[in-house]
């Protein structure tokens, strides 16, 4: 959280959602904060902040991993909450960010506790009685309910092995160590009865995609800045989420212009991409974690242009979330709180309900113009902005230090083609093959913007050459820079 987040919480004063402790006293005087939150809306617990607002600070010997660990362990049914630890003005406090609960009543220590006012109370037995009368009143959520998964075949162990592996998830779960896949995945709840249910399926199935169509992700690279058939990459993934999510940033980073200067004494060069990658990234994440599951016609799709980047998940903006609140960071709603506490625990949620703050400020970084969410009835597009197309300025800058003639060789190769040496010399109409090697092979080799198939048999006969990931974004480069 950025220090005039934290100030601004502290100019709120204590309220049905802030809390302030001067000190740490113990362990279940703030898990029971932390149920009544739950059951109450959310809100904050800073720690070494006393009731008038002024810092204290607290004690550099508190674990805060133990204290963690430990109220998790009494909380029940399980939830997504923020341990931060920060420094104002030289001293360290301690910020516990706690959403909206999805699953209430929460109990601490088997009570329910709720916020009345400022306090916190243990909850009679009317008020639990309608808290789990209006749980039933509503519809289970989509990730709670069964798939049709078959648990011995269709797990992706290595999916299972990369979260029990996170460091944060270790800290938290007291689970033993010799436990199965299945044992662990019923601990976690995505197994209950024997069966996966759907937010199991998209997180932990080897191609969830088989049962659920709307879990496919389409990435799609346009040439202009406009939708057509002129598009320069296009992909669809259907595996387990984070793979999902991962192939998809790699896409993008794939894809996205950057600008690439070389340097006149080396053969090193020098890349900053246009946009700021934390951010796309942390637009993505966001996409996956609150998109509408449930709908079977729903996707989430990445369309890069020349002059934008846009990123759409199916279902609408959560009450309480505006496009004109999302930017200035608030409270988590959670659409699939066990999707995001999953995506928390390897690390890919971080800073809860700040997503859009954090977006909105590395943009302002970039000296980009405000990314824009736009939501209709189907659901919400989030859309990074260039200052211009993609045109001359970079395509020059990348292009200064490659010859006339080596521009056309990399133009005539094209993207995933393999060339041996006397095809490319063909195409040049060259007789000299000598010549050809060192003029041309040798300096696209060693800037990187071609590679062998065979690189451990440089002199092998069945040699070939190809251009690289650096080399098909130099090829549109130059293509652009020719159009123009």
């Amino acid at each position: 959280m950025k220090k005039h987040d934290i100030l601004e919480i502290l100019s709120l004063g204590e309220n049905q959602n802030i809390e302030f402790k001067a000190v740490y006293k113990d362990i279940d005087s703030i898990g029971k904060i932390i149920c009544a939150f739950l059951n109450s809306g959310g809100g904050y617990i800073i720690i070494g902040i006393d009731d008038n607002g002024d810092i204290r600070g607290i004690k550099n010997s508190l674990d805060i991993n133990e204290i963690e660990k430990s109220i998790i362990e009494k909380l029940t049914p399980k939830a997504l909450v923020s341990f931060e630890e920060e420094i104002l003005k030289d001293k360290q406090i301690l910020i516990i960010e706690v959403p909206s609960g999805s699953d209430i009543p929460y109990a601490y220590d088997n009570s329910v506790f709720i916020r009345s006012g400022e306090m916190t109370i243990q909850a009679n037995i009317d008020t639990i009685r309608d808290m789990i009368m209006r749980r039933q009143i509503e519809p289970e959520r989509w990730e709670r309910r069964f798939s049709d998964a078959d648990i011995t075949r269709d797990l992706d162990e290595n999916e299972i092995g990369a979260t029990i592996r996170s460091d944060k998830h270790d800290k938290i779960l007291t689970y033993s160590r010799n436990d199965t896949s299945i044992e662990m995945l019923e601990y976690l709840g995505f197994i209950k009865y024997g069966r996966l249910t759907c937010g199991g399926d998209v997180l932990f199935c080897t191609n969830p995609a088989k049962r659920f169509s709307q879990v496919r992700v389409k990435a799609v690279c346009y040439k202009d800045d406009k939708v057509d058939d002129n598009y320069i990459d296009m992909q669809t993934f259907s595996g387990p989420i984070v793979k999902n999510l991962e192939n998809v940033f790699a896409f993008i980073k794939r894809n996205t212009p950057t600008q690439t200067k070389f340097n006149s004494e080396s053969l090193a060069r020098e890349e900053k991409s246009l946009y700021p990658l934390d951010a796309l990234r942390e637009g993505l994440v966001n996409a996956f974690a609150h998109r509408d599951y449930a709908d079977f016609r729903g996707s989430i799709l990445v369309q890069i242009f020349s002059n934008r980047i846009e990123i759409y998940n199916s279902g609408n903006f959560l009450d309480g979330i505006t496009i004109d609140n999302i930017t200035s960071g608030q409270l988590s709603i959670l659409r699939n709180p066990d999707i995001a506490h999953t995506l928390y625990t390897r690390k890919y949620m971080e800073k809860l309900g700040r997503g859009g703050l954090l977006i909105r400020k590395r943009c302002e970084d970039f000296g980009l113009k405000t990314p824009m969410w736009t939501n209709d009835k189907h659901g919400v597009t989030l859309t990074f902005f260039l200052n211009g197309k993609v045109t001359t300025d970079v395509s020059m800058e990348v292009t200064t230090d490659v010859s006339m003639e080596v521009k056309k060789l990399i133009l005539l190769m094209k993207n995933n083609k393999e060339y041996s040496r006397q095809d490319l010399q063909d195409k040049m109409n060259l007789k000299n093959s000598e010549y050809f090697r060192k003029a041309y092979i040798v300096p696209l080799l060693e800037k990187n913007i071609i590679e062998m198939t065979i690189p451990d048999k440089p002199k092998s006969s069945k040699q070939k050459y190809r251009l690289t990931k650096y080399g098909i974004e130099i090829h549109y480069m130059i293509m652009q820079y020719e159009d123009n």
